[in-house]
């Protein structure tokens, strides 16, 4: 699984990041960012947590 956060529609809101630490972490601008190149197994049930807790829907498919 990869996924990225469209900047254009992230608030800097967070949730993502207290979800899923191992995936997301702030970038230079403010916003979250993803920091792994694919998603390990483990972590997916996570990560699609944290895209459906995304108030703005940030959070894509890759």
């Amino acid at each position: 699984m990869k996924v990225y956060v469209d900047q254009d529609e992230c608030i800097a809101c967070g949730v993502c990041i207290d979800m899923c630490p191992d995936v997301f972490d702030w970038n230079e601008d403010g916003k979250s960012h993803v920091i792994v190149d694919e998603v390990p197994a483990d972590l997916e049930h996570c990560v699609r947590d944290a895209m459906s807790s995304c108030p703005t829907e940030a959070i894509k498919e890759a």
